[in-house]
């Protein structure tokens, strides 16, 4: 169900003119407003409306009734008149009333920046689990907007049972219906959740590491990702290519296999709804052994969209750190920088030992971000001194692979073998 649909009309086409209207709250979050503007009519972008003007306006005063105050409303309503724009969309969250009231005076759908992302996962969700995944968080915010303008929800039904009485309202009806779809929804995606975890038990015991892409949408995971394999997965200048998560085998320097995967790119203010109805997808990344966080350095806004895509790794329980996931930066798009602030990037990222600069599209560090990684991978590696069956070359060919085979020599009728492992493949080794 499009958040775009109404009872009585088709809803909107691709190609559909629209106006974003910025409430700047003067939050204090560092954001560039051209960037915040910018990011919006990417998203419009992303299910083909065509935004023809970008408006923003400082609220001082937010109005219970319409989030704008009456002269920004006239303004955001001449606008839309003179562009023919079919569509106003705020970039900002909006009650059900005040979208209600917005439509009233703007005489135009109006649909919020939740809205607006939850059509652009609804769209691109590819498989079973991500459409069940949007479904649930559309179904949860449209069970808050049944007090909109829908004639038919005034409607009632006849009673049940013998004393008759007023029935059932078609609204409470409609809700009901939402609320059983919802907890089936739930039901399903629970088994999701317990078949993910099946996978992921079988994965840990398996002898190979697990690399988790995370970012900012548009950050450029795919086409780093596509580098690192050699996979052809949806990579475009698109907020949200990716929704549902991809893995692959790859080779690391001293790392025989690994797993890659990509992610879904997180988004500021990404609507909570979809947080949890992803949380299946994004526990892969808590069951990663390492984390790439991909960051577009040459963006306006890099350090606050690093900052929201921490904010939604603590959220499902990720923290980096000591004793936490290790991650590892990934300072992409070094070439859509001018040269001199390239420099500095470059010259920064060499400072650290969390970070290096490239460009996944070019793949001009992609070779030094991939021996880093293999170095943070078999950081912390302890000598083992093993005595192994020589007829067993799998186990034989795993520590030569995985780990660093100090010296090799038979000792009766066993092969004693003295390896540096790291305490992730020293648990792998001895689950084979």
């Amino acid at each position: 169900m499009s958040v775009f649909n109404r009872a009585d009309d088709d809803g909107l086409s691709r190609g559909a003119k629209a106006i974003v209207a910025l409430p700047d709250r003067g939050s204090g979050s560092g954001r560039d407003t051209d960037a915040r503007l910018a990011e919006a009519a990417g998203l419009a972008a992303a299910i083909g409306v065509d935004v023809v003007e970008k408006l923003a306006f400082r609220l001082r005063d937010p109005k219970p009734a319409t989030l704008f105050g009456s002269g920004q409303v006239d303004a955001i309503a001449t606008a839309a008149r003179m562009a023919e724009a079919e569509l106003v969309i705020v970039d900002g969250a909006l009650s059900p009333i005040q979208q209600r009231n917005l439509e009233k005076a703007l005489d135009t759908k109006v649909i919020d920046r939740t809205g607006l992302i939850l059509e652009i996962f609804g769209e691109r969700a590819a498989t079973a689990e991500g459409r069940l995944q949007v479904e649930l968080a559309h179904l949860d915010y449209q069970a808050g907007r049944l007090v909109r303008s829908w004639t038919h929800l005034e409607r009632q039904r006849g009673g049940f049972g013998f004393l008759g009485g007023p029935g059932e309202t078609q609204i409470e009806a409609d809700r009901r219906l939402i609320r059983d779809r919802m907890a089936k929804l739930r039901r399903e995606l629970e088994n999701v959740t317990r078949t993910r975890g099946l996978h992921r038990a079988r994965r840990q015991r398996a002898p190979w590491p697990v690399i988790a892409l995370v970012g900012y949408t548009n950050a450029g995971k795919s086409t780093l990702f596509n580098r690192m394999t050699g996979a052809t997965v949806m990579a475009e200048n698109l907020l949200f290519a990716t929704l549902d998560p991809t893995m692959r085998q790859i080779s690391l320097p001293g790392i025989d296999k690994a797993i890659l995967s990509d992610t879904v790119g997180f988004v500021s203010d990404l609507p909570t709804q979809l947080v949890a109805a992803f949380r299946a997808t994004l526990e892969e990344v808590t069951a990663a052994d390492l984390i790439i966080h991909v960051r577009d350095i040459s963006h306006p806004d890099s350090e606050p969209q690093a900052r929201d895509v921490e904010a939604v790794l603590a959220e499902i329980g990720i923290v980096g750190g000591e004793g936490g996931t290790p991650i590892f930066e990934a300072w992409n798009k070094i070439d859509a920088l001018p040269p001199e602030e390239a420099d500095r990037v470059l010259a920064e990222a060499a400072r650290r030992d969390d970070v290096v600069a490239i460009s996944a599209f070019t793949g001009e560090g992609v070779d030094t971000l991939q021996r880093a990684v293999a170095e943070r991978l078999t950081h912390g590696s302890r000598r083992y001194s093993l005595r192994v069956d020589p007829a067993d070359g799998g186990a034989i060919a795993w520590l030569h692979a995985h780990g660093e085979v100090l010296s090799q020599e038979m000792d009766g009728d066993r092969l004693a073998i003295e390896v540096k492992l790291s305490e992730a493949d020293w648990a792998r080794y001895q689950a084979r």
